[in-house]
């Protein structure tokens, strides 16, 4: 038997007819149907000219590549990275941390964009290459969930302070009314140590150096309540600076990234003015020296190289910042064109940011030091990192110079930037997998889907604005973004490399930048298959013996809080089983059978569009079959299923 199919589209009636023709050689009958059916509407937010006309493109090259760098760079890059580089022996840490990143960072972030591009899908259908740990994507888009829920927090407190730095002078440049003429050394949060007596990394020591700045943060900016157990109301400015953050990322995501690919032109290059900026001004400080010979000068340590714990700090940092595990990478990848060179992307995005860490690093550094000179102290005594660095040392040293209003206004002007761009990403990729998975409830309504995302995310952010909220940032922060993300990397590059094939892989990239020869791929199969994996299971295992209880300000959490971290990080690595133990039992056949086809890509598993799926992937495509050979599962709806599936055929017999 023949079978013949022809499409007619009449665009402006929007009604595809499907006429299938078939005849048999026993019988001179000819059936001729039609099916008539309506096309779903048109998504408003896909450009005409983009070359997927379902999913939409980037307007441009540039538009992905600032996307990707304002994903990528986040405030680790500015609170984290300076501060490991003096840990860790200044400029010498700069070794090993590029090391990694040629080893770790860069292959990881490679396939994560090549994995994205190929198929133009989101994190969960992207794992129709390995049916079987399509709960992988699952549990990063959880991860993504639950970390933008406290990112927009911090956002919210960088907006708090943006506002508060519109007065002169700044509210923390002496002592508040609330501190009863004793701001240096009254204790807050039951502390009874006194500043003569100071610890390290406690809420005691940032008093003693910096009492104005901490009395902010405790007694008005998050009035702090005395641990986890004591919840405390929500402190309402800072729920509406959370709410005025959830609109501006709503706002920016509204028409998906056809709108945030014109907002990230500001968003992602504002910030590197800004770090100029301070680091001009920065350089021209009395002792502004000091703190870059602390940073990477002359007393950079090469005997730290000899440590492990160096490396371990390295390879983290260069994971982490890079955003890998979280699905993003593979979201904003999936709207390149499938052309795009990828490859050239990941060198540009991860050495950009690498770039940046460094660069933030000398301006932090160099207002330190003019700091530790108005203190008359070593340098390594006012250095701190996250929360210490970003909303306590640093706008105190800010507040020191000259029109420090402009300064403060610049500095939390830039961690907004900083953040929202991170959160946008977030936020597409809860979307964009919705999209994918949904395309007929979702497509049309994307503007709806968005606010809706938005304002379910700011309910869920009000628990970390009340006056215990600041606890609950640090417990997210703990258990959610931190070794769960390495366990979805390692099973993500086994699932490419070993399960998918390294070798299929790097077939596929090669239909989207050309062919390439044996010693290109080299270095790349010793990353996928080796190098990169043992490097992951290293940082992974260490993490967890070195694991401490997370605490803030020398607060310890209580059992029931701990209990709730492992819990969460127990969610969001439990997809990965549940999903797989689901597909295990809805398959046909022995377990062998069933275990090999769900190691075996899907059929749905492909590029996006006929015309660049080749000789490799359109061989399968539409087994339009005479009924009297079909299974007798082929059902009229199986069949129509088939044929709607099958829009756009590069050959017909």
């Amino acid at each position: 038997a023949e079978c013949k199919l022809f499409c007619l589209f009449i665009s402006t009636e929007k009604i595809m007819f499907l006429a299938l023709l078939t005849h048999s050689q026993v019988s001179s009958h000819l059936h001729c149907i039609f099916i008539k059916s309506s096309i779903e509407r048109q998504d408003p937010h896909v450009d005409g000219s983009d070359e997927n006309t379902d999913r939409g493109n980037w307007a441009s090259k540039t538009e992905y590549i600032l996307s990707t760098i304002g994903y990528a760079v986040g405030l680790g890059n500015i609170w984290r990275f300076p501060y490991l580089a003096y840990k860790n022996g200044g400029g010498a840490f700069l070794i090993p941390y590029f090391v990694m990143l040629l080893v770790a960072g860069i292959p990881l972030f490679f396939l994560e964009s090549a994995f994205g591009q190929f198929c133009s899908q989101g994190p969960i259908n992207i794992w129709r290459a390995v049916p079987m740990l399509q709960g992988v994507g699952v549990a990063m888009v959880m991860v993504t969930m639950i970390v933008s829920i406290y990112y927009n927090v911090i956002i919210a407190y960088s907006l708090y302070y943006m506002f508060a730095s519109f007065q002169s002078p700044l509210p923390w440049s002496s002592c508040l009314s609330r501190a009863d003429n004793n701001c240096s050394n009254t204790p807050i949060v039951r502390i009874t140590h006194s500043c003569k007596q100071p610890q390290i990394h406690t809420l005691v020591t940032l008093l003693c150096l910096y009492p104005q700045m901490s009395l902010l943060l405790s007694l008005v900016a998050l009035q702090r309540s005395s641990g986890l157990d004591e919840t405390g109301p929500v402190v309402w400015h800072l729920a509406l600076c959370l709410l005025l953050s959830s609109m501006i990322v709503a706002a920016a995501l509204i028409r998906g990234i056809k709108s945030s690919g014109k907002v990230v032109y500001f968003t992602a290059t504002f910030p590197y003015v800004v770090i100029l900026i301070l680091l001009i001004r920065g350089v021209t400080l009395e002792g502004a020296i000091d703190g870059i010979e602390f940073y990477v000068g002359s007393q950079s340590n090469l005997t730290k190289l000899t440590e492990a714990q160096v490396w371990k700090d390295a390879a983290t940092q260069t994971f982490y910042s890079l955003s890998i595990g979280w699905g993003g990478v593979m979201t904003l990848a999936s709207y390149n064109t499938f052309h795009n060179n990828v490859f050239k992307d990941a060198f540009v995005v991860s050495l950009t940011n690498a770039g940046t860490s460094v660069l933030a690093g000398f301006a932090i550094f160099s207002i330190l030091g003019h700091m530790a000179h108005i203190y008359k102290m070593p340098v390594g005594e006012v250095v701190k990192e996250g929360f210490g660095l970003a909303f306590i040392a640093y706008p105190d040293a800010l507040s020191k110079l000259p029109i420090s209003p402009l300064w403060s206004i610049l500095f939390f002007f830039m961690l907004l930037t900083v953040g929202l761009d991170s959160q946008f990403a977030g936020i597409e990729v809860i979307t964009t997998c919705l999209l994918d998975s949904f395309p007929k409830i979702f497509k049309s309504k994307r503007a709806l889907l968005t606010i809706t995302t938005s304002s379910i995310l700011y309910l869920l952010g009000l628990p970390c604005v009340t006056r215990a909220g600041i606890y609950w940032v640090t417990l997210i922060d703990q258990f959610a973004a931190s070794w769960v993300l390495l366990c979805l990397a390692l099973l993500e590059i086994i699932g490419v490399s070993y399960i998918y094939g390294g070798n299929r892989f790097i077939k596929d990239i090669e239909m989207m930048i050309g062919n390439k020869s044996f010693t290109f791929w080299l270095w790349w199969r010793a990353c996928w298959f080796f190098i990169t994996p043992c490097v992951i299971v290293v940082i992974l295992i260490w993490s967890l013996m070195t694991f401490t209880p997370p605490s803030y300000g020398g607060v310890a959490f209580p059992d029931w809080g701990l209990a709730l971290g492992w819990c969460m990080a127990v969610f969001m690595l439990l997809w990965v089983p549940i999903i797989a133990l689901y597909k295990l039992m809805r398959a046909e056949g022995s377990p062998w059978k069933r275990l090999k086809c769900l190691c075996s890509p899907a059929e749905e598993w492909h590029p996006y569009l006929d015309i660049h799926r080749g000789e490799r992937y359109s061989q399968e495509r539409c087994p339009l079959q005479p009924e009297e050979s079909r299974p007798a599962s082929y059902t009229k709806e199986r069949q129509l299923k088939v044929l709607t599936h099958c829009l756009h055929f590069p050959e017909l017999p």
